[in-house]
């Protein structure tokens, strides 16, 4: 982090079950990272590092996008993340409060 090596977050998250990703991005928190660091790591800087910018990792017309909302705030607490509400891939919502 502090030679400004960029990071980003992945679905590859080795010794964690599928499905509980957001261990990794709680551990980046325990290990110095900003929770919006953090987020933007997952958010913005996968899209980046891939060379998909222009078509992931924002919310805007025409991009891909699966959407998620959490019940918190991750930027306060980025256990947030494991309390998602609602999820939408592809356009179907797939889980609603």
């Amino acid at each position: 982090m502090a030679a400004g090596v960029p990071f980003a977050v992945g679905s590859d998250v080795g010794p964690f079950p599928h499905g509980t990703q957001a261990r990794e991005m709680e551990l980046m928190v325990e290990y110095g990272m900003k929770p919006v660091d953090v987020l933007h790591a997952d958010l913005l800087n996968g899209a980046k590092l891939l060379g998909w910018s222009g078509r992931i990792g924002e919310l805007r017309a025409g991009y891909l996008a699966d959407i998620i909302a959490v019940r918190g705030n991750p930027l306060e607490n980025i256990t947030a993340l494991r309390n998602v509400a609602f999820v939408m891939k592809g356009g179907i919502v797939y889980r609603r409060p």
